[in-house]
């Protein structure tokens, strides 16, 4: 395995992580900007209020989401297995 098939290996990895991690991490990201512009507008500010919501939004978009991250991530494990059995 030469330099630049490495390097393809480890771009393939970083594409994989951020299809996979992406959608969570967005919502996320959304559910937070919510909830904090709730607290401002309000003048709320429980901590709890924060982390119930996301967890919530997190899980769910983890069970919506869970056969496209599985099926990424299996094919990113069927590209590194050809290259393994390959040489």
């Amino acid at each position: 395995m030469n330099g630049a098939e490495v390097l393809d290996v480890a771009r393939d990895g970083i594409w994989t992580l951020l299809k996979v991690a992406g959608p969570m991490m967005i919502v996320g990201l959304v559910v937070g900007v919510l909830i904090a512009l709730f607290q401002a507008l309000t003048q709320i500010q429980e901590l709890t209020l924060v982390f119930i919501p996301k967890i919530v939004a997190i899980f769910l978009t983890m069970l919506i989401a869970l056969p496209f991250m599985g099926a990424a991530l299996a094919g990113y494990m069927d590209r590194i297995a050809v290259l393994i059995v390959g040489g």
